[in-house]
């Protein structure tokens, strides 16, 4: 079905025209219509007419010959990235009715190369959260179920949940993310998809909603390996109007996959080797290192000293950017607007009702450290932990070609559970948070299923800028493990 189709094997069909873009891009539209109201992934669908007509100059360029990397290929749209005419709300009441008159560079660039945008995914509020239940328009549901459990709705991860759930129930050939402590690794591999959180700059930050900006940084995700690096060629670039966007040109990602890794040196973290790890994670890792091993890598121990302090300084470092990035949200300039007898309650108003527990949690938390007497003990510290954590992993790479982790401590967990525990509920990117601390490029690869036949994902963390070695690890990964499993408990899902 065209519903289960890679992008790249959609690429292949729409050339060789063994089908429409029109076609494909209904067949979307109509498995959206299905399964959006169970899972939610979709915040915003976008008009019937304006996808079809997308979709119509992609087969006029194909027809044409002048079909872009992206022609033709339906996919979502993590909604915070704005674009232009179209309702963007990082799934927030603060922005529900915010219309951007400009479009964001990364979906700029997707819309060059052709692509086919089917409507705006879920997340967690501002990007805030791992499980995606933090959305003012409700929590996104994670298509796969426990085996032999129905009843129980299962978290699709976060903040980018709306984009796993939307990929891996075949609403969308892909979809962007953005990866900010794991928001990208974290839901892929609860969904049993493929996520790249590619290398601090490599893909511009403009136009997508600020949660913490030396963090934030926008990947695909995909369900191939070979997939995540064709929409990464799409997505990177350099762009003027970023002061962190990266200069360095944006090789074929793509072609890396399929290519030799013998003699690639695997390093493998003894910090990952958390306390109370479980046995299924430790087991799929073991057999992560095997099948690297076959396909000719030499695998070897290093360590990370500290890592155990990244989950630490990365809730003091977001927080405090988020608290800065998020001032500007105060009834005044755009957004919601609450209104009160005096400017300072007008900005009281307008931000209780407008951002949720968790964000106004998380803005607290940040101006507490960033507070007079404060900053020096918090913020400051933080950011000289921040400096050995990315040491940590320079001096790794001076060893080692990759390093291969698990990316979650556990498969995907129901709705409702964790809630009431905020530490548990960060812990859950214990394995992601270093390298978005490191700025390195990571990629979560699927890999099999738990005894509950939920899927597991692994880890690949790679130098800066090498994302093609990352994406050739991942790919043998991918080959070793043929995970070709799609979640069934939804008519139509993954077909």
């Amino acid at each position: 079905m065209l519903t289960g189709l890679t992008l790249t094997e959609a690429r292949a069909g729409l050339a060789a025209r063994k089908f429409s873009a029109r076609e494909l891009a209904q067949a979307h539209l109509d498995a959206i219509g299905r399964l959006n109201t169970a899972l939610n992934a979709y915040i915003t669908v976008l008009p019937e007419a304006d996808v079809l007509a997308s979709a119509d100059a992609a087969d006029a360029r194909y027809a044409a010959g002048t079909a872009g990397i992206m022609d033709g290929l339906p996919i979502g749209v993590k909604d915070l990235f704005c674009t232009k005419g179209v309702r963007t709300t990082a799934a927030s009441k603060m922005l529900a009715d915010f219309v951007p008159p400009y479009e964001s560079t990364v979906t700029a660039n997707l819309l060059s190369a052709g692509a086919v945008f089917l409507g705006k995914t879920n997340l967690d509020e501002f990007a805030m959260g791992s499980a995606n239940i933090n959305s003012a328009f409700g929590p996104a549901t994670n298509p796969w179920k426990r085996k032999g459990d129905e009843a129980t709705a299962l978290v699709p991860g976060g903040s980018s949940g709306g984009s796993s759930a939307a990929v891996a129930a075949g609403m969308a050939l892909a979809a962007t993310g953005t990866d900010t402590g794991g928001s990208i690794r974290q839901p892929a591999a609860y969904c049993g998809i493929v996520g790249l959180k590619p290398t601090y700059g490599r893909c511009s930050r403009w136009g997508t909603i600020a949660f913490a900006s030396s963090l934030d940084q926008a990947g695909p995700m995909t369900r191939s390996v070979a997939d995540a690096g064709l929409m990464l060629e799409a997505m990177a670039g350099f762009d003027a109007k970023d002061s962190t966007s990266s200069n360095r040109p944006v090789p074929a990602f793509h072609k890396a996959v399929g290519k030799s890794v013998k003699g690639l040196r695997v390093g493998i973290p003894a910090e990952y080797r958390a306390p109370g790890l479980p046995a299924e994670i430790v087991a799929m890792w073991e057999q992560g290192i095997a099948w690297l091993k076959a396909a000719g890598c030499e695998v070897v121990d290093v360590s990370l000293p500290h890592t155990r302090y990244g989950l630490t300084t990365y809730y003091i470092i977001a927080p405090a950017e988020c608290s800065s990035n998020l001032a500007r949200y105060d009834g005044i300039r755009f957004g919601m607007r609450k209104d009160a007898p005096s400017l300072d309650g007008v900005y009281e108003a307008t931000r209780a009702a407008g951002f949720g527990q968790e964000v106004r949690n998380r803005i607290l938390m940040g101006t507490y450290v960033l507070s007079a007497g404060y900053y020096d003990a918090y913020y400051l510290k933080a950011q000289k932990v921040r400096t050995l954590i990315k040491r940590d992993f320079e001096n790794a790479f001076e060893n080692v070609d990759v390093l291969l982790t698990p990316t979650a401590p556990s498969a995907a967990f129901a709705q409702g559970e964790n809630m009431d525990d905020p530490v548990q509920m960060y812990l859950n990117d214990i394995f992601t948070v270093p390298a978005s601390m490191a700025g390195v490029p990571a990629l979560s690869v699927p890999v099999g299923l738990n005894d509950a036949g939920l899927p597991l994902g692994l880890q690949v963390i790679g130098k800066h800028f090498d994302e093609e070695t990352v994406l050739s690890i991942g790919g043998a990964l991918e080959a070793a493990a043929g995970f070709t499993h799609t979640p069934s408990v939804h008519a139509g899902a993954g077909a």
